[in-house]
């Protein structure tokens, strides 16, 4: 036990102190605060606590926390902080990255726009199933470990995911499903999936397991159907493997309906079991009419969506541009953007499936582009894909990040490509989390 003064927080939302010249990382310490903390875990170059007891409290302290669970679950860095604090602090966060680049210095930062809902706004769920059939535990991994932590009324997650979870729990205790165990590898039902269509309050299950189970996943479904009458679509997802990827490559459904309709604004998406979709609708809409506002099109441009998903940003362009193509390495979802774009009449978006590197050169030789939007995973692009971009010299780029990391470094490297980087917006995606999206602008130098 140890008294600690909070100096600072780091990029994860620990409180950081010095003790003895070592730096001690409390979880959910804010600058300014005198605490007394347990140490939980001593490593070479830091150790990590937990709060026993506040001394002093930071102004930015959220008296009264909707969520009681932070010192087991890691998963909301800031939910014991206001949330005015925490639109500042992810602000900072952008800013520390951004400046890192001396390419960067004269780009404008803005201040984060909130989300229009700071709690239960996540539509979609993936949980792990664990524990034995006649005490199922349904939650998330501990950080750094195989343990799964229940979050049976999860704040963040839409009402109707918590209806679910409990419905399968009760389910998998009354049908007697044996849960799969990653040590033995034995056992059938591995991950629940869940997904809520918030407008039509409909929702989508998904049971992922090792094997057929036929009989089991049945059973299992129309126990979940009768206590949430809300679940219009149940599928299964086979996953073979041993690892934890959570989606394998066979699928069955098990309901008639095999989709889910959801909507962004006034765009409408067709869901299936492996689509990607912003977790936060809200604040996904917020994103996409901040690209359409930075794309500031007339009508004559030909704009390339690249990582494009199911259609989402395409989809917002369509509108105001004379072409839009969506370019994405996943098949699956260049037939769910094709569907979502013929759903909506959007007769000038096409999309193809493949190496982004190979099309963006083709695309260059069929007359370019005027605008190009990358939306790439966390991991950023490659520096392939970002020469291929600047080589066929669009006006305009827009580049939307779920990484203030990897877009400061990409922004970098446009930057030696002749591109300079305008005005960076933060959106909060996640609130009570420390992740944050970034649309920025560029333009050709």
């Amino acid at each position: 036990m140890l008294e600690l003064h909070i100096t600072s927080t780091n990029d994860e939302g620990f409180g950081v102190a010095n003790h003895e010249g070592t730096r001690v990382l409390v979880a959910g310490g804010l600058p300014g605060e005198a605490l007394v903390a347990k140490i939980t875990y001593v490593g070479r170059r830091e150790s990590f606590a937990n709060i026993i007891k506040t001394l002093k409290a930071s102004p930015d302290r959220n008296p009264s926390p909707a969520c009681k669970m932070g010192r087991a679950c890691d998963g909301c860095g800031l939910m014991q902080m206001r949330y005015p604090a925490q639109l500042t602090w992810k602000k900072g966060l952008v800013t520390r990255q951004i400046r890192k680049f001396p390419s960067l210095s004269d780009a404008v930062i803005h201040d984060t726009i909130a989300s229009p809902s700071e709690l239960g706004y996540r539509n979609t769920a993936k949980l792990v199933v664990a524990g034995k059939n006649n005490d199922p535990v349904i939650g998330i991994y501990r950080r750094n470990s195989h343990d799964v932590l229940e979050i049976a009324d999860c704040n963040l997650h839409h009402p109707l995911i918590n209806k679910v979870v409990k419905a399968a729990k009760a389910g998998i205790k009354k049908g007697k499903v044996q849960i799969y165990n990653p040590k033995s590898e034995m056992g059938l039902l591995r991950y629940l999936v869940v997904r809520v269509a918030e407008q039509s309050n409909k929702v989508m299950v998904v049971f992922v397991t090792t094997d057929e189970g036929y009989n089991e996943m049945h059973h299992l479904a129309k126990f979940i159907q009768q206590a949430v009458p809300e679940v219009a679509v149940v599928a299964q997802n086979i996953n073979t493997s041993t690892g934890n990827v959570i989606f394998g490559h066979k699928d069955r459904s098990i309901t008639k309906a095999q989709t889910l309709k959801a909507y962004i604004g006034d765009k409408s998406f067709n869901l299936s079991p492996h689509s990607f979709f912003q977790v936060n609708s809200g604040a996904a809409r917020i994103i996409y009419e901040k690209v359409r506002e930075f794309a500031r099109l007339t009508g004559k441009e030909r704009v390339i969506d690249l990582y494009c998903g199911i259609g989402g940003i395409s989809l917002f362009l369509a509108d105001k541009a004379r072409e839009v193509v969506g370019i994405e390495v996943v098949d699956a979802a260049v037939a769910d953007a094709t569907a979502n774009a013929a759903m909506n009449r959007a007769d000038n978006c096409s999309f193809e499936a493949g190496d982004a590197v190979h099309l963006i050169d083709e695309i260059g030789q069929e007359g370019g582009a005027d605008l190009i939007v990358l939306n790439p995973p966390r991991k950023g692009c490659d520096e392939k894909v970002l020469k291929s971009v600047a080589a066929i010299k669009p006006q305009r780029i827009i580049y939307v990040s779920c990484s203030p990391e990897t877009l400061a470094r990409d922004l970098d490297i446009l930057s030696r490509l002749g591109y300079k980087t305008l005005e960076v917006q933060p959106v909060d995606m996640f609130p009570q989390t420390v992740h944050v999206e970034d649309v920025a602008l560029l333009e050709k130098a």
